[in-house]
């Protein structure tokens, strides 16, 4: 058992770290010129990389719904790691992984929304230009938070 709450323990640590590299990193959407993010986008002057905002680029509503969900599912995705050891030493067996499920289920719909948000609404009518890491980076921890959840949940269900 020692050896499973370890492997949990790595995959929840992967699964922050890939969400904060996504929400913060500066590649959702690559160009040869160009790299976009949910906060900024950086044009290749030169030999220079300018820092532009993209306040009047996106529709304001969604740009703002895209950004508090990655963030949340960054927020949410931490408090279940901190709720999951925290929950090792506190609660009896039967209700030690229910929290850190919930929370990773919140995180994972959370990172789902922000991404399928900038998947329709951003860049649909482009030509030039990908998806870039960042953005990949958001479904992987989509998946790997959903993972979490389903073994959070799974080892619930096995311990009581």
């Amino acid at each position: 058992m020692l050896v499973l709450l370890a492997g949990i323990f790595v995959l929840h640590i992967t699964t922050v770290i890939l969400l904060l590299a996504a929400t913060i990193g500066n590649a959702w959407w690559v160009t040869n010129s160009m790299s976009t993010d949910i906060w900024a986008s950086w044009i290749l002057t030169g030999s220079n990389w300018n820092y532009t905002d993209l306040s009047g680029t996106y529709p304001a509503e969604y740009l703002q719904a895209v950004q508090a969900s990655s963030v949340l599912a960054c927020v949410f995705s931490g408090i279940g790691l901190f709720v999951f050891v925290a929950q090792l030493f506190t609660l009896p067996k039967g209700k030690r992984f229910t929290f850190s499920g919930i929370f990773q289920l919140l995180a994972c719909l959370c990172i789902m929304i922000a991404a399928s948000i900038y998947t329709d609404i951003f860049h649909k009518n482009e030509s030039q230009g990908q998806y870039g890491p960042s953005f990949i980076l958001a479904w992987i921890s989509f998946a790997l938070t959903f993972i979490s959840c389903v073994i959070y949940f799974i080892l619930r269900k096995k311990t009581t």
